[in-house]
């Protein structure tokens, strides 16, 4: 029985790239089991079992704990490493730009993407609200924009894992039609976190391929 986490993953998706990330970035094994959301596996009777919500990533530790939502299993293994700011004040920081991704950004980046990018044959039935999601994914992007003209990183800490969760989504923004050259700041932090050591992109983070480490 193997003593490493598993995560639970699709493929494609920017929440599921953080946890993926931060432990490809602290050489943290985990197994990887992907499932195909668009097949309908997340809501399996056997897949209910382990997260009744339906929903991934998720994260089964070595005793049975599961954890879900992509910024709390993040937050989980950073802890106590390099990528968690040192400071109440730093640590509130990355909570506050944790959560402006997950309302302001990933709300309104990963929709958009999904029904231009992922399966525009599903979105004539999303038509009215895809320029919603666009507006209020500029806005969002214009926020976080100012923010990173004048920071290196999401925290006064340096790079983290505040930047590991709002990277996510945001660096495919692209995808859903959003011009991220227009926002300057943005562009600059994308590259600065494809720069850290252990950064490799989410085609080669998520394969695909399940991951089944010996004990």
């Amino acid at each position: 029985m193997s003593h490493a986490p598993t995560l639970y993953l699709t493929q494609g998706s920017g929440n599921n790239i953080k946890p993926v990330l931060v432990a490809n970035q602290l050489g943290i094994a985990c197994n990887h089991i992907y499932l195909d959301v668009l097949a309908g596996e997340t809501q399996s009777p056997q897949y209910l079992t382990i997260n009744p919500q339906g929903a991934v990533p998720f994260m089964v530790l070595p005793d049975g704990t599961g954890l879900s939502e992509s910024n709390a299993i993040a937050w989980y293994l950073a802890e106590g490493s390099r990528l968690m700011p040192d400071s109440a004040l730093t640590r509130a920081q990355a909570v506050r730009w944790m959560t402006f991704e997950q309302t302001a950004l990933e709300p309104n980046i990963s929709p958009v993407r999904f029904f231009t990018h992922i399966v525009p044959e599903l979105g004539e039935d999303q038509k009215d609200m895809i320029p919603v999601w666009r507006d209020r994914g500029n806005a969002a992007l214009a926020l976080l924009d100012a923010h990173l003209q004048n920071h290196d990183f999401i925290t006064d800490y340096g790079y983290s894992v505040a930047d590991i969760a709002v990277f996510g989504y945001t660096h495919l923004a692209d995808e859903g039609g959003f011009r991220l050259a227009d926002y300057t700041g943005v562009s600059a932090w994308i590259e600065r976190v494809k720069n850290q050591p252990g950064y490799s992109d989410i085609n080669t983070l998520l394969t695909g391929e399940n991951l089944d480490l010996a004990a």
